[in-house]
């Protein structure tokens, strides 16, 4: 199961799920979406604009945990 930690991320760089939206050029929503882990996908393109945005790598905000499920599932 991938698990997706945008909002601590989001957290300690003091950012709100708006303003980064309007910095990455994504919509709230589908941030939103991002950020709550209801996605089934995410682009290469708009990871890297997160990271690049709040200054961190890919592996800070996604994290493979055994067990669970996945969304698709």
């Amino acid at each position: 199961m991938i698990i997706i930690n945008l909002d601590v991320m989001m957290a300690k760089r003091k950012i709100g799920l708006a303003q980064l939206a309007e910095r990455i050029d994504l919509t709230p929503a589908n941030l939103s979406i991002l950020k709550n882990g209801k996605g089934k996908a995410i682009r290469f393109a708009t990871l890297d604009r997160i990271c690049k945005e709040l200054h961190c790598q890919p592996g800070d905000l996604l994290e493979y945990a055994e067990g669970g499920t996945t969304h698709d599932e």
